[in-house]
């Protein structure tokens, strides 16, 4: 695996990851020859991605973390992870949005990230279940004063979950009377065999709502969401129309989820658009726009 030499280090932590993931373990030494990098050069990525809690140091390389299905780490604690990745994805989900558009914006680190980059689209209707998601638009339009097309937003209420979302039966009755254009949700794993999954069940039932009123489901989610199980599974992937993530994904994974339906790979150099079909991403915005006339 001479070629992946020049790897940046993202993409060698993504593919070590993986690596520990898929077979329960590697040792440095099967690493160093793999990647055909130095011995420091791995101990420096296993150090970093235990940092940031996604596998475990042992002697002489690295385990999975066991982590319950039950565990949700809180907003602040996830919002430190995987910087880079969440606005290359967040820049590529706001050119999935057109101007006038009803949308949806789940809870999670990654849509918050995506809020930020959807304050200068006019006219926009937002309806979220986050309270960091409606804060950044709130603060935005206190900052500027009222302004001709500053999006309009729509906070669902409920019972607020460690991740700052809101969910419960409030929650469920305000989304369940809504339609929306498009859903952009975060998760907090997927795989093709458990689909869309959260630890908290209450989340879980929500995010099914929010699925049901959306005409179109994107999915945001950072490479290291891939593989991953929570307690509860509340979307297929059948149900998504497009799945928007970091140039971390390996090759394999995208193989298997492009099988599914249209994924969109931010970061990359000619940032790449696939699904089964080859369509072009850029019939996302234009069908929205379409329809809408």
């Amino acid at each position: 695996m001479s070629e992946n030499q020049n790897l940046l280090a993202e993409q060698r932590r993504a593919l070590i990851l993986d690596e520990v993931r898929r077979r329960g373990g590697v040792r440095v030494n099967e690493l160093t020859r793999r990647l055909g990098v130095s011995d420091m050069t791995v101990r420096r990525d296993l150090d970093a991605l235990a940092r940031q809690g996604v596998l475990e140091k042992v002697h002489g390389g690295a385990v999975p973390v066991a982590e319950a299905s039950t565990h949700e780490p809180g907003f602040e604690a996830k919002s430190g992870l995987e910087q880079t990745a969440k606005e290359d994805i967040a820049r590529a989900a706001a050119e999935l949005v057109a101007p006038g558009a009803a949308i949806a914006l789940s809870g999670g680190t990654t849509t918050y990230a995506l809020a930020h980059r959807l304050l200068d689209v006019p006219d926009l209707t937002v309806v979220t279940n986050s309270v960091r998601v409606a804060d950044v638009f709130h603060a935005a339009q206190r900052g500027s004063g009222a302004r001709q097309g500053a999006a309009t937003v729509v906070l669902t209420g409920g019972v607020r979950t460690p991740s700052d979302s809101l969910v419960g039966p409030v929650a469920d009755q305000a989304i369940a009377a809504l339609h929306f254009d498009v859903l952009f949700l975060g998760v907090h794993g997927i795989s093709v065999e458990a689909g869309l999954s959260t630890p908290n069940l209450a989340e879980a039932e929500t995010n099914r709502r929010l699925v049901r009123s959306a005409r179109r489901v994107v999915v945001v989610a950072d490479h290291t969401k891939w593989g991953v199980v929570g307690l509860s599974s509340f979307a297929k992937l059948e149900q998504v129309d497009t799945l928007v993530t970091d140039a971390g994904l390996p090759a394999g994974a995208r193989a298997e989820i492009s099988e599914h339906l249209r994924l969109v790979v931010a970061g990359e150099p000619g940032e790449s658009y696939e699904d089964a079909e080859g369509a072009e991403s850029s019939e996302v915005a234009e069908d929205e726009g379409q329809e809408r006339g």
